[in-house]
């Protein structure tokens, strides 16, 4: 693996493909002595401290061991001499590139904090070489859908004129995976944050419109049955569930005659059986707090009640009945025809009628009831002309938070990362209240338009805090560019209600530390994290990496489970196959199937569905039932060794026929 960067997301994505997959990499970083670069921190430094910072999330999600990069790599006792190599150099040209290994590495990652920078080496590498996997980072996404399809498109034209030239069958690059992935900052992280608001931490992988999260389980007393949850990813071994027992190993429980270490993907079967084991367990995430009710003007026209006060409504009310009353006098009085009658009142009651002179009394006085009526009439139909002017203006307005709210999230910050994690929590139905300084922030007009109530004003000053209702607020979410300002709303937010779920975007990773200690220490009963967009958005670029299918990965002490979704259609082992048949005990298991394609054999003819349709979460296999036969148009949602995702791919067919292009 080859990372290419000028910051800290090149380090990190460093450490998490060293320790996390156990990959070789070579950091490509310009050096700090380099005129007109970013000064940053010494890579063994930052590496290393990214290392620790590592180890400590993955901890968080499931108890660990040592870090992989302690234990043996390949099973022989002895740690590889170099796993991270260090090469500094100004730009990624061709020369960097080759010195690089470009041409024979497997995947290269281009994290530069410059877009044409990344553009223009990820063209370099792709004609060094046509079957390297691509992972650029694009702040640009328009820009990026057509970059992945011109660069797809090379890749699989070289591979053909290189298949072409070596008289080589399609079956032969069957197993070669030279995509091309456009991430940004922004949108890899916003799930993990939204994450936090939902379950609390940020160690959640989503797919098919599913939030997973793996839970280390402590041993339970023989006799009580424990909670599998969604299904159960390890059995963890004697030291992991008990410090103490390590001490002596001959007196502890163990998940199976001889293992030393954790037993993965076990069966129903044998994680029954594990009696005085901790275990990993994947449950699913939703939010069940309340959920948020849209308002506006919607459908084809605006509500009366929308549109016009209660007041309003009623003086309206009183009105329209004044005339009728007056008409149904005037029939009966004068004996006029109805119709005739209701004219007669309506010319009188706008003054367009001539004076009743010669008229009978009765008819006198009716005509002087309508004039009176009709002036009545004038301020109201004033009034509701200013109050229907001013609601279709406020449709356009940001809404005020609404009294007596509760149960929500105050996002704090609507530039890049805030926008995203504010469309990311209203697709979830979590209601929010934004607070931004500045009211020409880029998430303005996404909070306009979805109608999210919002403060503006700056948050270090006394009353914002308060205007988005934060004392009724469910977690705060600090997410602006200043560190003091996160720090700062975190504390008076924190002094208003002890108890508050607390996020904060940090940039400086010591600093960051500092801030997590030192609230957890005053605050133990309140859940408190500090995550910098860096230290959130390695976990997908390195994912990338691995793979377009591969969605996260679960540290299980010294081991590691991938999270992949991956096409029925052209697996062997998966087409044709129930469920139950994938099932393989300590190697793979199917967690969910997304079913939503059409019953279609060919998928050219099967109807796309519109984008604006939103997408169904995928079906769990204990909803489907271990029965089920998937189809080659079902996508699979898969937990698996890195050894079996391997050979899953490796052993996929091609279809007859298949084109080059991908």
């Amino acid at each position: 693996m080859v990372v290419c960067g000028d910051d800290a997301l090149a380090h990190r994505l460093a450490a998490e493909l060293r320790d996390v997959y156990g990959e070789r990499v070579t950091l490509v970083v310009p050096s700090a002595r380099e005129p007109h670069r970013p000064r940053i921190p010494p890579p063994s430094r930052a590496l290393d401290r990214a290392t620790a910072l590592l180890g400590r999330v993955s901890a968080a999600m499931t108890r660990t061991g040592p870090l992989p990069s302690e234990a043996p790599a390949d099973g022989t006792g002895e740690v590889p001499e170099e796993t991270v190599r260090i090469l500094e150099w100004p730009q990624p040209d061709d020369v960097a590139l080759s010195e690089a290994g470009v041409a024979g590495a497997e995947a290269l990652a281009l994290v530069y904090d410059d877009d044409e920078l990344n553009i223009h080496a990820a063209l370099r590498a792709r004609r060094l070489n046509p079957r390297l996997r691509l992972v650029i980072r694009l702040y640009n996404r328009k820009l990026g859908q057509h970059l992945e399809e011109l660069l797809d498109q090379a890749a699989a034209v070289a591979a053909q004129g290189a298949g072409e030239a070596d008289g080589a069958t399609d079956g032969d690059d069957s197993g070669i995976d030279a995509s091309t992935t456009v991430l940004s900052d922004a949108d890899t992280v916003a799930p993990a944050l939204a994450a936090t608001a939902v379950a609390g931490t940020s160690k959640v992988i989503e797919a098919d419109g599913l939030l997973l999260r793996a839970v280390e389980r402590a041993p339970v007393p023989p006799g009580r049955p424990g909670d599998p949850g969604l299904c159960t990813l390890a059995l963890l071994s004697a030291s992991a569930s008990d410090p103490a027992a390590a001490a002596h190993p001959a007196d502890a429980p163990r998940p199976a005659a001889g293992d030393e270490g954790p037993v993965l993907l076990p069966d129903d079967a044998a994680a029954a059986e594990a009696v005085g084991c901790g275990t990993v367990v994947l449950e699913t995430v939703s939010y069940t707090g309340r959920p948020v009710r849209r308002r506006g003007l919607r459908g084809r026209g605006a509500p009366l009640a929308s549109l016009f006060s209660r007041r309003l409504r009623w003086s309206l009310a009183g009105v329209v009945g004044a005339v009728l009353a007056l008409a149904v006098a005037s029939w009966i009085t004068i004996g006029e025809n109805p119709v005739h009658a209701a004219y007669l009142t309506l010319l009188d009651l706008f003054a367009i009628n001539d004076p009743a002179i010669d008229a009978p009394l009765p008819r006198k006085i009716l005509q002087l009831l309508s004039g009176l009526t009709g002036l009545l009439l004038l301020p109201v139909l004033v009034a509701a002309a200013f109050e229907g002017l001013g609601t279709f203006r406020s449709a356009s307005a940001l809404r005020r938070p609404p009294r007596g709210l509760s149960g929500h999230v105050v996002l704090l910050g609507l530039g890049k990362v805030g926008t995203r994690v504010l469309a990311r929590l209203h697709e979830m139905g979590i209601p929010v209240v934004c607070i931004e300084a500045d009211p020409e922030a880029r998430g303005i007009a996404l909070a306009r338009r979805l109608r999210v109530p919002t403060v503006l004003g700056d948050v270090t000053q006394e009353g914002v805090l308060e205007a988005a209702m934060i004392e009724g607020a469910a977690g705060l979410l600090a997410l602006t560019s200043e560190d003091t300002t996160n720090l700062e709303a975190a504390l008076y937010a924190r002094s208003v209600k002890p108890q508050l779920r607390v996020t904060l975007r940090l940039f400086d990773d010591r600093f960051a530390t500092a801030v997590y200690r030192t609230l957890r220490a005053a605050h133990p009963r309140a859940l408190t994290r500090s995550r910098s967009t860096s230290f959130l958005a390695a976990p997908a670029f390195a994912g990338a990496m691995m793979g377009r299918q591969i969605l996260g990965a679960i540290p299980v002490e010294r081991r590691v489970l991938l999270v992949a979704r991956v096409e029925v259609r052209g697996h062997a082992a998966l087409e044709g196959r129930t469920v139950g048949e994938v099932l393989r005990p300590g190697w793979l298991r199917v967690l969910a199937v997304d079913t939503s394609a059409p019953d279609d054999p060919e998928p050219a003819t099967a109807a796309a569905p519109p984008p604006e349709q939103e997408r169904e979460p995928a079906h769990l296999v204990h909803e489907l039932g271990n029965d089920y036969v998937l189809r080659p148009q079902d996508r699979v949602l898969l937990v698996a060794t890195r050894q079996a995702l391997g050979e899953l791919h490796s052993r996929r067919s091609r279809p007859a026929g298949a084109g080059a292009r991908r």
